[in-house]
């Protein structure tokens, strides 16, 4: 269930923003993406994603337990992502933004009423794994930092992703929170076997294998 990059890199203006990257991201496997600022880690992502404005150009290829990504949408990637902001709905509850991240149809059952509790059940079993038991009608604004932080990484997990992007997500907790959060994060993804792909420009949350993302040898200025 690996996540391989293939003499990936993104052009743009006819010129690479990072010297071409090739990486494989085994099951279970946390890999951290560091480079200097502006280098195109955001970017990077995006063409994971599938997110990749128009104004760029991919290069080379990306597999997902042995599919090619290309020209595949982003809900049919099989890949989720964690981002700076926990990115909660404000409009909705806790529990309805865990829901949100099930996939429709999922549960078992014949009809869309025993569809509908199992649903919920995954909900209620997400929510006491992120310490969160019995608080699903509670409003976003209420809870803590590492609260949202927490209940972010359930939602993107009931989306039954193959592999996480964590794109700086530990970086607006404060200090007693990062570390404990971090922990979480990442021992839930491991444990579930998923290729991730850390993204940080902080040593402290690095983990796993680091990697480089470099500048071009030539600058795109100068193509």
């Amino acid at each position: 269930m690996a996540l391989i990059l293939d003499d990936l890199t993104v052009l743009l203006g006819g010129g690479p923003l990072f010297a071409p990257l090739s990486l494989t991201v085994e099951a279970g496997e946390v890999v951290t993406l560091m480079g200097p600022s502006g280098v195109g880690k955001s970017t990077l992502l995006a063409l994971l994603t599938g997110t990749l404005d128009r104004a760029f150009t991919p290069r080379g290829r990306v597999t997902l337990e042995g599919r090619d990504l290309a020209d595949l949408p982003p809900e049919r990637r099989g890949i989720g992502i964690l981002f700076q902001d926990d990115m909660l709905f404000p409009h909705l509850t806790l529990a309805e933004n865990l829901a949100f991240g099930v996939p429709r149809g999922e549960g078992g059952g014949e009809g869309g009423g025993n569809r509908q509790a199992a649903r919920w059940t995954k909900v209620e079993a997400a929510l006491a794994e992120a310490g969160l038991a019995g608080q699903g009608s509670r409003d976003p604004a209420t809870l803590s930092g590492g609260q949202r932080a927490r209940a972010a990484l359930m939602r993107t997990l009931l989306s039954q992703p193959r592999a996480v992007l964590l794109d700086e997500p530990f970086s607006k907790l404060d200090a007693t929170a990062r570390a404990r959060i971090r922990a979480f994060v990442l021992d839930h993804v491991t444990a579930r076997g998923l290729p991730t792909l850390l993204v940080t420009h902080d040593p402290e949350d690095a983990h796993g294998r680091v990697v480089t993302l470099d500048p071009p040898s030539i600058p795109p200025d100068e193509y």
